[in-house]
């Protein structure tokens, strides 16, 4: 007895031996496939049934398959397509993506990699394959289709559902920029993500990653900004033993790393302009050759990448390739800074605070409505990572149940009452000290936050040994409680055990 097909496919391509061969290779993975040579002919098999998945060639002898992609996307058709581009035609293949393309092959195509296109097509749907639903409406009657297909669809993936949760607030900016995660959740389409800094952008791009097909791949975050120069390549694409000093094995890089799922490129504005060109190549190809190797091998990632920067500045200046940019920003997501969301900051500080005493294990302590009033206050150019800062700060500083704007401790900050930006023009109107009493620091980090870190570590670590590691004993040397010395500990990971907590 013949297996039931898995899915419904059109392929449309003027060519008769492609043509065939994409069909072979399909019906050998167990679908029904029915092909057109144009346009027309493709319209025609629209007009009669559903598919799963369209896979059309871009240069038809009737027009474009763009055409299909529109007409598909005006009659909010759930087909997935799947464009076939020319080798290096990155314009159209990008124009495909922005029409709602899920993903795009390139001459001549790879049969493996059309087999996996058409997999992971079906697999980020959300509702059975048209075959499916064609056997079981076919039970009750043959217009009950179109109601089966709508009522099967199903909700997100768990992760995906809690991934939304963690973006936290009920502004307008915040509503449409999840909307707009779950929409292009279901495409392979690059992702970027505008933003200052301290606004949720890796929170964004997580959230993204597991709404979609790929939500059981792994998940590769890198920095772009933090790897050397000179190890770069090696860290993208890998690298076999002996390529350079050090490479005593062969190692994977990220795109080898994330395959299956997605490769989140922070801070993509600080890529070396060298490297970018090699990133283009790889978008391009979808191939990769590690540092000191012969052979390249075929990468399957989702890439979203996230800047703080004004690519667009960037690329008028010649410090980022206009043709990389066109690239990388198909999709664009952009995460609001907190001052534009201000309505959000009660339940953002709420859920923070949650967070933060569950890393640590602690009670959560409540923020009362004077604190909640304080923090509307203060001006927050850092963003939430800012916020996120002042409550942990808080939290080591307070005794009490509740949080009070005395906890935030001594941040140059103006009563509740008195603006942030007030407060800062009556501190600048006070006399400048004297240069002999107030001495300017010699340097100054460029990583404050970092920088102020180890200057705590370094007086905890001084008190401890001073206090022969009595954390209750060092607390109190210090003008603190033992609570607020066992979160410092936690929060800047000294190895110190709690049987050293003492009387």
């Amino acid at each position: 007895m013949t297996a039931p097909p898995i899915a419904s496919v059109l392929v449309v391509d003027d060519e008769p031996d492609l043509r065939t061969l994409y069909e072979l290779t399909l019906l050998r993975e167990g679908h029904e496939v029915t092909s057109a040579p144009d346009l027309e002919q493709a319209r025609e098999w629209l007009a009669q049934k559903h598919f799963d998945v369209l896979i059309t060639d871009m240069r038809l002898p009737d027009g474009l398959g763009l055409e299909l992609l529109r007409e598909l996307a005006a009659s909010q058709r759930t087909e997935k397509s799947i464009v076939i581009t020319a080798h290096g035609s990155a314009e159209n293949a990008v124009e495909a993506l922005k029409l709602g393309a899920f993903d795009y092959l390139t001459k001549p195509v790879d049969l493996k990699q059309l087999r996996a296109a058409v997999t992971a097509a079906l697999q980020s749907q959300r509702h059975p394959p048209a075959a499916m639903l064609d056997r079981t409406a076919a039970a009750r009657h043959p217009d009950d289709r179109l109601n089966a297909l709508a009522l099967s669809s199903s909700p997100l993936p768990p992760a995906g559902v809690r991934s939304l949760q963690r973006i936290v607030g009920s502004a307008p900016s915040i509503v449409q920029i999840k909307s707009r995660i779950e929409k292009v959740a279901t495409s392979m389409a690059p992702v970027l993500i505008m933003g200052e800094s301290g606004t949720g952008k890796e929170l964004v791009a997580r959230a993204v990653h597991e709404c979609s097909h790929r939500a059981s791949g792994p998940f590769v975050a890198v920095n772009c900004g933090a790897i050397p120069e000179n190890l770069i390549e090696a860290e993208f694409f890998g690298a076999r033993k002996g390529a350079y000093t050090g490479a005593t094995q062969d190692r994977e890089g990220y795109f080898q790393a994330a395959k299956g799922g997605t490769l989140f490129l922070d801070e993509i504005g600080d890529l070396p302009i060298a490297m970018q060109a090699k990133l283009l190549r790889v978008i391009q190809e979808r191939r990769v050759r590690p540092l000191g190797g012969v052979q390249e091998s075929a990468v399957d990632v989702r890439l979203v990448s996230a800047t703080h920067r004004d690519l667009s500045a960037l690329v008028q200046t010649s410090q980022f390739r206009q043709d990389l940019f066109y690239r990388l920003n198909v999709i664009e997501l952009r995460t609001p800074a907190l001052r534009e969301r201000r309505e959000d900051l009660p339940d953002l500080a709420r859920a923070l605070m949650r967070r933060i005493c569950k890393e640590s294990g602690q009670p959560a302590p409540e923020l009362s409505d004077r604190a909640l009033s304080w923090l509307q206050t203060r001006a927050l150019p850092g963003n939430v990572r800012e916020l996120e800062n002042l409550l942990q700060r808080a939290l080591a500083l307070s005794s009490g149940d509740a949080i009070e704007p005395s906890d935030f401790g001594d941040l140059e900050s103006a009563p509740p009452d008195v603006p942030a930006d007030t407060a800062t023009q009556t501190l600048s109107a006070q006399p400048a000290s004297s240069p002999d009493t107030s001495p300017p620091p010699v340097d100054i980090p460029n990583d404050l936050q970092t920088y102020l870190d180890e200057q705590e570590r370094q007086v905890l670590l001084k008190a401890l040994r001073e206090c022969d590691y009595n954390r209750t004993a060092a607390a109190a040397r210090l003008g603190l409680n033992l609570r607020q010395m066992r979160y410092r500990i936690q929060r800047l990971g000294l190895n110190i055990s709690d049987d050293n907590d003492g009387a």
